[in-house]
């Protein structure tokens, strides 16, 4: 008889009361005659689309949005039956997908257009789609002055139903920079001539997660949190102001304790000596995990409700922690890599600012091979 594996203990815990505290937020703000469309794309910011949709599919978010065809795919699979658009719209031989699952792609280009109506009327059915012009971001959308050539051929596709109106805000995390109002009044401007245009957009929407929490969006009735219901909305006023919880928490244990003497390198390259008689850490999490290279020699982690810096270089699969300063470490102790353990916290922006990313970034690059574990109901 073979043995059961053995369960390696790194692993990411999901906290779903903090989600569903969060999600709350956005209501309390946003109010009840405003949809929340919950962005999950990228696996739920790396958190665990299987059990985070679910979840705020019970706490009553109205919609999702996710980035690509598939993804839409895996949350009909998971169980939700809301509305999902897929913001990244869609590409050469996904129709029958999009068709088969009520998906809602972003709607970018004439080419798509056309492909979606085809495909539409072959099957004797409309595919909603949200008209997505770009007002400044610069990336996906129609552009506003070329918006009536578009809006002549799009009223002669009778498969593509325009459901909403799409765009993104390239400037919202900084409140104080003028341009988003310049966008706002881009938006506002696209939407009377869609509608002068003939069509009847039901959704209006324009407004990520740092918009929710500073401008008032007249008109629109759908808003897009993403990073917001995951804890991560960073940057002033925002994380002074509004009310968020962390949601992940990467957690291991210590593996081995080892004795070294000053003068002793460690790890790859030597880059770290010891300048004392220590006592170190290993840990079984590495930049395959997700625990970033970039991290050597800066990153602190928690053990027993203190914090103990890494040493040396960061591994694919371990890491070294100088734990000289914390009496009674032992084998099996809980090592805290993001989350809170006593008074002490490791937050995503710590580990953003210290290799020079956003908490968007370290969310989504816990590794896959991390299991995920929902925990909080």
């Amino acid at each position: 008889m073979m043995s059961p594996p053995l369960t390696r203990p790194t692993r990411v815990e999901i906290d779903l009361d903090a989600l569903r505290f969060n999600l709350r937020q956005v209501r309390d703000r946003v109010g009840q005659d405003c949809e929340i469309l919950a962005v999950v794309k990228a696996d739920a910011y790396g958190h665990g689309a299987s059990g985070v949709a679910p979840a705020l599919a019970a706490a009553g978010a109205d919609q999702f949005g996710v980035a690509l065809v598939g993804e839409g795919r895996a949350l009909r699979r998971y169980g939700l039956t809301q509305p999902i658009v897929v913001l990244g719209g869609a590409f050469p031989g996904e129709e029958a997908t999009i068709l088969e699952h009520h998906l809602q792609p972003a709607l970018y280009d004439l080419d798509t257009a056309r492909r979606l109506d085809a495909a539409a009327r072959a099957a004797g059915n409309r595919i909603p789609c949200h008209h997505k012009v770009d007002t400044g971001m610069g990336r996906l959308g129609f552009r506003p002055d070329r918006l009536a050539a578009v809006l002549a051929v799009l009223i002669s596709l009778p498969g593509v139903e325009i459901r909403g109106v799409i765009s993104h805000l390239a400037l919202a995390d900084e409140p104080d920079k003028p341009f988003t109002a310049t966008q706002i009044e881009r938006f506002q401007s696209v939407v009377t001539q869609v509608r002068e245009a003939g069509f009847t957009p039901h959704y209006l929407h324009l407004a990520n997660s740092a918009a929710i929490y500073s401008r008032q969006l007249a008109g629109c009735n759908l808003v897009r949190p993403g990073v917001s219901l995951y804890g991560g909305l960073t940057g002033t006023p925002f994380e002074q102001e509004v009310p968020q919880r962390p949601v992940m928490s990467f957690l291991s244990q210590v593996a081995q304790l080892k004795e070294v003497p000053a003068g002793e390198g460690i790890s790859y390259a030597h880059r770290f000596v010891t300048q004392r008689p220590s006592r170190l850490a290993a840990v079984p999490v590495g930049y395959a995990d997700g625990y970033n290279r970039l991290l050597t020699n800066k990153g602190d982690v928690l053990i027993r409700g203190r914090r103990a810096p890494v040493a040396g270089t960061v591994c694919m699969d371990w890491i070294l922690v100088d734990v000289t300063a914390i009496p009674d470490v032992a084998v099996g102790d809980r090592v805290t890599l993001l989350g809170r353990d006593g008074d002490e916290c490791i937050t995503a922006l710590e580990w953003a600012d210290k290799i020079g990313t956003i908490t968007y970034e370290v969310f989504c690059n816990i590794s896959k091979r991390v299991p995920r574990i929902f925990v909080g109901g």
